[in-house]
């Protein structure tokens, strides 16, 4: 039996792309000042929080297939997708908030302090991989025609960047008035409301065509580990997450003990960060029509290389906004080229196989990126045991060459890798040519 589109086809694009505001003020809160929350506010050794990334991209590597495979797989009344966003998003937000909202005798002892921050960013971590993979699972059921894809992305771009202004850039300042508890609950609040409403709307074909082969999950898995161009894209996904991951963490630490300022200043940095973003993805989106496309992913990823240079040596507040403005510049044009390279690496499996297996891969491309954990907790455990730096307390003899090194040296060499790995992959002209279309 063929399936039942007429639901999908009721859904409208800026429903479905509003969600993503509500998906990313959470995480982005969660994952940006998970650091300064526990190392330099209630004194956790940048040691067992490095522990911490790097236990959870392990648990990460297993949940995000699994996620993908159990929703591709799923059959009920209100579709395959919907069941797990319904139950995940309360479960997500729920977890993000107990996550700053430490108890006082759990605070006052450090094993206790570990464990339970363990605990809570497993727990919201994995939640966050549930409730996105079903979210990015239903885009291409939703939306058929490349228009409405277009539109649809588009927007949940724009949705995106907005809720990063909010819970990157202007957390810091927020915090100062209110705390990171408070901040927690109003932001929670907000991603609760928000996603419910979207993923209520957002209703499925009823049924799939049952002569359509399902895809398995450890042939899916196999077909792609034996897939080269699979392993230089999620590399070079990987290390953009992870430097990407470092800025947002590091900004704090750097403004702080570099630049000698206050929460404002974080919020204007990252905020110059975004701001620039957002207009580099309206000049890169009209670049990409003339250049080649995997032209434009790599200059962004040489933009941000070339970009922490400078970075590392400045001392003044204003040099530091200025060449934040050419970082924000070069991640806008990876924003609008890596979803398409992703794309690619889709069409190239389905040639290759004849499966549809869009959720599978999704989810082990997020694997993949979600590898910048074992990047970015060696990171911090190289400040920690090369600069003494244990937490706000004891931040050691030089915090501020210390905060260099964090944002400046190690997203550096992350982009320089990215940046060579990008240019073994390639793609025959025709295949290039029709995915450069779609994205456009």
């Amino acid at each position: 039996m063929a399936p039942d589109n007429s639901l999908a086809k009721t859904v409208k694009p800026a429903r479905y792309g509003f969600a993503m505001f509500g998906t990313s003020i959470p995480i982005n809160m969660f994952k940006s000042f998970a650091a300064i929350f526990y190392v330099d506010m209630l004194g956790l050794d940048m040691k067992k929080y490095s522990l911490v990334l790097f236990i959870y991209t392990f648990v990460d590597a297993i949940d995000n297939p699994v996620y993908g495979f159990l929703s591709d797989r799923t059959r009920t009344k209100w579709g395959r997708r919907r069941p797990w966003l319904l139950i995940g998003t309360p479960l997500l937000v729920l977890f993000f908030i107990l996550f700053y909202c430490t108890p006082e005798f759990i605070r006052n002892d450090t094993g206790r302090l570990f464990v339970y921050m363990l605990l809570m960013y497993i727990l919201t971590g994995t939640l966050d991989s549930l409730v996105n993979a079903n979210y990015g699972a239903l885009f291409p059921e939703l939306f058929k025609k490349d228009e409405e894809r277009a539109k649809t992305n588009g927007f949940r771009q724009i949705c995106q960047l907005f809720a990063m202004a909010i819970s990157i850039a202007l957390t810091p300042m927020i915090t100062e008035k209110i705390g990171y508890r408070t901040t927690a609950i109003v932001y929670g609040a907000v991603a609760l409301a928000v996603m419910m409403y979207c993923f209520w709307g957002c209703r499925e074909p009823e049924l799939i065509d049952e002569e359509v082969e399902k895809p398995k999950l450890f042939s899916s898995i196999f077909a792609l580990i034996t897939n080269p161009k699979f392993w230089i894209y999620g590399f070079c996904g990987a290390f953009y997450s992870a430097a990407f991951s470092l800025i947002s963490q590091a900004i704090p630490f750097y403004v702080k003990y570099t630049l000698k300022k206050g929460g404002s200043t974080t919020t204007i940095m990252l905020g110059t960060v975004l701001a620039v973003a957002v207009i580099g993805i309206v000049i890169w989106s009209n670049i990409v029509r003339k250049w080649d496309i995997m032209k434009v992913w790599r200059s962004g990823f040489i933009i941000m290389a070339v970009s922490f240079i400078p970075l590392y040596f400045v001392n003044s507040f204003s040099g530091a906004v200025a060449i934040a403005c050419i970082v924000g510049f070069g991640v806008a044009a990876c924003l609008v080229t890596m979803d398409c390279i992703g794309a690619k690496i889709v069409d190239d499996d389905f040639r290759r196989h004849g499966i549809k297996r869009e959720g599978i891969i999704s989810s082990l491309v997020g694997v993949m990126n979600r590898l910048n954990g074992l990047y970015t907790s060696l990171a911090f455990y190289f400040v920690s045991t090369q600069f003494g730096f244990v937490n706000g307390d004891d931040p050691g003899t030089d915090p501020a060459l210390a905060s260099r090194a964090l944002l400046c040296v190690f997203p550096a060499a992350a982009m320089v890798i990215a940046s060579v790995i990008s240019f073994f992959l390639h793609f025959n002209g025709k295949d290039e040519k029709v995915s450069d279309n779609q994205c456009r």
